[in-house]
């Protein structure tokens, strides 16, 4: 029997509920390898229904940077 027989032999053995948690377990394993799938900080909030344009970014800077020291003192 190889690993991959091994693992979904016990994962067949188990309740539904736990199968859960170990699909969520899987893939947060697979979340961590260098290469893996990535979610784009766009869709970290897509489902709160922000809307973010240039203009926003722009004027944010401004409003940060307004006090900033320039060097003229």
């Amino acid at each position: 029997m190889n690993l991959e027989q091994a693992i979904l032999e016990r994962l067949r053995g188990l309740p539904p509920g736990q199968q859960k948690e170990v699909l969520g377990f899987a893939d947060s394993v697979r979340s961590r390898l260098p290469g893996g799938p990535r979610r784009r900080l766009k869709g970290l909030w897509a489902d709160l229904g922000a809307s973010v344009s240039e203009d926003d970014i722009a004027q944010a800077r401004r409003e940060l940077w307004k006090d900033f020291p320039r060097g003229d003192l």
